[in-house]
């Protein structure tokens, strides 16, 4: 089972990830992007770096390609839980193509392998403004609270577009409520 933890940025996918890696020990845990060397090198270029918009996708769907060729199918049998997925990549795009050719470009790039479920971590304005003001910013967060928000609509635009099973939890839960849901939602997924 492919299970994919989306949200916005500062939404607390990297907390959960953590303890989600203390709960389920033989599951395989991805970073998108960055989970492969090659991948390591483009999350470096794509955080750091000013890029034209085409240079921006076509590295996320290089990095994307390689996570699902080298990490994802080869652990097709085992629980995979993945720090962002596809489905981010496609709503931070969508502000610049279609829903239709990214769609296409990211069919060509997993090869159509979707996560089975996505856990969406969703975050009200005030909540963002606030965690984003306590931190540096990367390239992405740098563009605004208004376009992180609108990225959140995109979210759940694509997974209903993409016809992919989701949850939505409040991101601004306490770390360990949070946590529980997530734990309950992938051990009732796990049984079917």
């Amino acid at each position: 089972m492919y299970i994919a933890i989306e949200g916005i940025d500062t939404a607390g996918k990297t907390t959960q990830m953590r303890m989600l890696q203390e709960k389920f020990n033989d599951a395989v845990f991805i970073k998108e992007p960055g989970q492969t060397s090659i991948g390591q090198q483009i999350r470096h270029i794509l955080l750091n770096e000013h890029l034209s918009q085409k240079t921006e996708l076509l590295l996320f769907l290089a990095d994307r390609a390689e996570t699902i060729d080298t990490i994802i199918v080869p652990n097709n049998d085992k629980l995979i839980i993945s720090d962002r997925s596809l489905v981010s990549g496609i709503a931070y795009a969508l502000f610049y193509y279609t829903f239709e050719l990214l769609k296409q470009f990211n069919d060509f790039a997993t090869g159509g392998r979707y996560p089975d479920v996505v856990v969406l971590l969703r975050l009200d304005k005030e909540t963002l403004i606030s965690r984003l003001a306590q931190k540096s910013h990367d390239t992405i967060e740098q563009r605004g609270v208004e376009y992180l928000m609108r990225v959140q609509d995109n979210l759940i635009t694509t997974l209903e577009k993409l016809n992919i099973k989701y949850e939505l939890i409040d991101a601004s839960l306490a770390p360990r409520a949070i946590h529980d849901t997530i734990t309950n939602i992938i051990k009732a997924n796990l049984i079917k």
